[in-house]
């Protein structure tokens, strides 16, 4: 920490702490709570189905110009995925 305390020419050493705002320490407070952390256990299934849209879809860039375009490429990506999702549970 000797180069973020002491500057040269100054005989005396300088300490700083940050003060969060209250919305971060409210984040930070909530981030404690069982409901969080319950959350927390869940985010990896959202996870993996973001990924494959994006990695197997072609979901990470656009392939038109435009919001109407955009929400063409959204409707029939969602589409595919759930489509793919009903036959899997189709098959068990």
């Amino acid at each position: 920490m000797r180069e973020i305390c002491y500057k040269e020419d100054i005989k005396t050493k300088t300490y700083s702490s940050s003060i969060k705002s209250e919305l971060h320490q409210g984040q930070i407070d909530f981030e404690k709570t069982e409901e969080f952390k319950e959350l927390a256990k869940n985010r990896y299934m959202i996870e993996a189905k973001n990924s494959e849209i994006k990695n197997c879809h072609g979901f990470a860039t656009s392939k038109s110009n435009g919001l109407f375009g955009m929400n063409i490429q959204v409707s029939t990506t969602l589409f595919v995925v759930n489509l793919k999702r009903i036959m899997t549970l189709m098959d068990k």
